[in-house]
């Protein structure tokens, strides 16, 4: 029965049909997006409409307010992304069912739609092919098939219908059978593109080669015993997560490749049971994301096993006038570092390794790239499958047309960990603590200063290397009331940190870290 038939005597009933509607509108497209995925999960483990989606969302957004969604959700800035996604279907998907309740096949074409944006998100990623292009029209067909057939239910009850009557029981029996469809094809799609790849089982048999080059002993004293201090290094469970996979990446080490091509006097191809074999390098390598804020915690400092990567391109041989290395990930993200970084003494790693186990699935397994001194989005690539050896001058990294400086080098800075800003304290003795860093330069001193007071030296503990950050602490006398405390750090070379704040972008921020202090009596 069209709505317009609806009988005057029945109060509320277009309201009511219009609700059942949006709800049929919003099981019908979950149940087209499971199909996509569970059809991803079979012939696309790498690439599915959501994925597809949810990286197009990633690039078009300005790099602003990807630093305030940093800022705002940290390391859950993915899931933030997967829960707005997730709302902004559902609130069309409603639409669609509103607008084909009023007008046939009016929620059909916002259904279309949604296949038609599905598919040229999908079309736009590197990781594209024949299977991945028909998913998004799948999942689009199936919504739109779910859809008529709710509609055709809710039409035989129409809005005026007896509560009791069959036809309100075969659509609640349609509506529900279909959301459980949903749900349990969103499990199975989860539990088939996991197995599909098979990543995480090869993972947790994989044995790591002994290193040829150890790491060095940690001098005595260097990690300092105050409690609330970030450890001197950063559990795996801990460890920030910045990229742009909407989804951790599943790449089977069995079949993974790395290509050496460009500028170089012969193309190389190294596949992992290879790259495990070579003479393995083991160090303690801080590394730190570009948009971390003065204070922030997107830097972690770990101990990586990898082979050099100056060894793999001198058997590639730059070619004169090079000057970049393009590194690529299976996902398609770039990341352009100087050549000098990767060829010179540093020690820049194809790491396999992470904290004394083969590399977390989202931090990059089976391989990445760790080059001490450079912020992650010109170095750091994850899920590593190729080097092109280039110029600045011919290519780019991701970040870099973005508006991202083309080198990154990090900043020297300085954080204060206890105690937390805004949290009082008792007067007294008040212990303060913290890390600093200047990657690749080394820490030489780190002072406090209270009210924009005197510097005061701080009790700084030996490093691990200069490429780690180094942990200080210092203890304060001070009466009830309230304080600023900053902290500056001095790198080994006699330059201090810049204390002029700037933001993030384009190459990182300054400034020195400001808490304030709450002493209570």
């Amino acid at each position: 029965m069209p709505p317009d038939a609806v009988p005057a005597a029945v109060p509320g009933a277009v309201a009511a049909a219009g609700r059942r509607a949006a709800a049929a509108g919003v099981v019908a497209v979950a149940v087209g997006v499971v199909a996509g995925e569970l059809a991803a999960a079979l012939v696309s483990p790498s690439l599915s409409p959501l994925t597809g989606v949810g990286g197009a969302v990633i690039d078009a957004v300005p790099p602003a307010v990807k630093d305030w969604a940093i800022s705002v959700f940290g390391t859950a800035d993915k899931l933030a992304l997967l829960v707005g996604m997730g709302l902004a279907i559902a609130a069309l998907a409603a639409l669609a069912g509103l607008l084909e309740w009023r007008r046939r096949l009016a929620g059909f074409a916002v259904i279309a739609l949604f296949g038609v944006a599905g598919l040229a998100a999908v079309l736009g990623r590197e990781q594209a092919t024949g299977s991945a292009i028909a998913l998004p029209l799948l999942a689009a067909g199936t919504g739109i098939l779910v859809l008529r057939w709710l509609m055709s239910r809710l039409r035989d009850w129409g809005p005026a219908a007896a509560a009791a009557g069959p036809a309100r029981r075969r659509f609640m029996q349609a509506l529900g059978g279909s959301a459980v469809v949903a749900i349990l094809g969103g499990a199975l799609a989860v539990a088939l593109r996991a197995a599909a790849a098979g990543v995480s089982e090869f993972r947790s048999k994989l044995a790591l080669p002994s290193p040829a080059s150890p790491v060095p002993p940690v001098p005595a004293g260097a990690e300092l015993r105050l409690d609330g201090i970030s450890p001197l290094v950063t559990p795996n469970r801990d460890f920030y997560r910045i990229d742009t996979a909407l989804t951790v990446p599943a790449v089977d080490p069995d079949t993974w490749v790395l290509k050496v091509t460009g500028m170089v006097e012969r193309d190389i191809e190294l596949d992992f049971a290879t790259l495990l074999s070579k003479p393995m390098t083991e160090r303690h390598i801080t590394i730190a994301c570009v948009s971390n804020e003065v204070g922030g915690d997107l830097i972690g400092n770990a101990l990586w096993l990898g082979w050099p990567v100056r060894e793999l391109l001198a058997m590639a041989g730059p070619q004169s006038g090079a000057d970049m290395v393009l590194s690529r990930s299976s996902d398609g993200w770039t990341a352009g570092t100087p050549l000098e970084a990767l060829t010179d003494t540093r020690d820049a790693l194809l790491a396999v390794g992470m904290n004394g186990e083969p590399l977390p699935l989202e931090h990059g397994f089976p391989v990445r790239l760790i080059v001490p001194g450079l912020y992650g989005y010109v170095s750091a690539t994850k899920w590593l499958t190729e080097l092109k050896v280039t110029r600045f001058a011919d290519d780019a990294g991701y970040w870099t047309p973005r508006g991202w400086s083309e080198r990154g080098p990090i900043k020297t800075s300085s954080r204060i960990d206890v105690p937390r800003t805004g949290r009082p304290v008792r007067a007294g003795t008040v212990a303060f603590g913290g890390v600093a860093w200047a990657q690749h330069t080394g820490i030489g001193t780190v002072e406090l200063r209270v009210n924009r007071g005197r510097w005061q030296a701080a009790e700084l503990a030996p490093g691990m290397s200069r490429d780690t950050w180094y942990q200080w602490q210092l203890s304060l006398p001070l009466t009830p009331g309230q304080y600023e405390i900053q902290v500056r750090a001095t790198d080994l070379n006699g330059v201090p940190q810049i204390e002029k704040p700037s933001r993030v972008a384009p190459d990182g921020a300054t400034g020195f870290h400001t808490i304030r202090v709450d002493v209570t009596p």
